[in-house]
């Protein structure tokens, strides 16, 4: 998933997600549950979701033309943190309740969104937005080897060790590892891979603090993107000084990164687990490398050597073996 829309409120097995992606906190939201007749079909919305998240990269990498990597994470999230707020508005959800809940959640905020998104926003001041969106890819990898070791019910098998090998294969068929990285540049790499590591520790962090809350998704989510709009909001101004001029076009995509890749995919993502299952929903994860290499490289001229997407498509091979679990039979 793009990082867009880690929140408390989705799949373990992850997307992206991002966001995401992470655990959840109880069944489908009962906001989610709207007649079939009122609603695109599944697949649309599916394919929009995909859309919005594989072109998040490149409304990163266009804001950053223009604007620091925390004012358009920060942009980002205030944009995003708007759209769920309309919607809590429109259904009358409440924020949630309680200081050890809130406390949990700004943690959340932290992990899942402000520095992830951040990560990326400063990767791609050195690499090209189709690496970054591979490198998101990877965090289905990292989730596996987080929850062999946090997570006591989770358990290797051969197929998801295999997976993981092969995750990590197309990792450094991706890097290009047998030209000992060459041309690469290892800040801006390592941030985008420490983004979608991030997100992994996030759910994890979820699943042992707020899962079973009572809350709403919604709200969760809400309170969450509020929490890490206040996280940037005070860090940006330290790091940065105020624009001097607000080009269009970055401002725009900045704007739509917020709104749309973050506020208004959470609520796709929400409605598609609630219908068709998390199973299905998180497969929005396998064609977001695929569409960010395809937007880097056709709208923003970005350079594609054959070990990109091939690298791309053995970790996504790797990244599905590790999201299948062993049957269970029956007693």
């Amino acid at each position: 998933m793009s990082p867009a829309a880690a929140s408390p409120a989705t799949p373990t097995t992850q997307r992206p997600a991002p966001a995401a992606a992470v655990p959840t906190a109880k069944g489908p939201a009962p906001e989610a549950r709207r007649p079939r007749a009122l609603l695109l079909d599944w697949r649309v919305r599916f394919g929009a979701l995909s859309l919005i998240w594989g072109f998040s990269f490149l409304l990163i990498k266009v804001g950053t033309h223009a604007y620091a990597p925390f004012q358009v994470t920060l942009g980002r999230l205030l944009f995003g943190t708007a759209v769920l707020a309309g919607a809590m508005l429109v259904k009358r959800h409440r924020l949630p309740r309680g200081a050890r809940t809130w406390a949990h959640l700004a943690v959340a905020a932290f992990l899942l969104n402000a520095l992830p998104f951040s990560l990326f926003a400063y990767a791609e001041l050195t690499i090209p937005s189709t690496l970054a969106g591979i490198c998101n890819a990877t965090s289905p990898l990292w989730g596996m080897v987080l929850s062999l070791v946090a997570l006591s019910e989770d358990r290797p098998t051969r197929r998801r060790v295999a997976g993981l090998g092969l995750g990590f294969l197309g990792v450094l068929t991706v890097l290009g590892a047998w030209q000992g990285f060459s041309g690469l540049d290892v800040t801006g790499t390592a941030m985008a891979l420490l983004a979608s590591l991030s997100y992994p520790v996030g759910w994890i962090y979820v699943r042992r603090t707020l899962a079973g809350s009572g809350e709403s998704h919604l709200s969760l989510t809400g309170a969450q993107l509020g929490l890490a709009t206040l996280q940037l909001a005070l860090v940006t101004p330290l790091f940065t000084s105020w624009p001097t001029s607000f080009p269009a076009v970055p401002l725009l995509a900045v704007i739509a990164l917020g709104a749309l890749g973050t506020g208004l995919a959470v609520l796709l993502q929400y409605g598609l687990v609630a219908e068709v299952g998390p199973t299905t929903a998180q497969m929005v994860t396998y064609f977001i490398p695929v569409i960010a290499t395809a937007a880097g490289v056709a709208l923003l001229s970005e350079p594609l050597s054959w070990n990109t997407p091939v690298g791309a498509a053995i970790v996504l091979a790797g990244a599905a073996l590790t999201q299948q679990r062993p049957r269970r039979t029956a007693a």
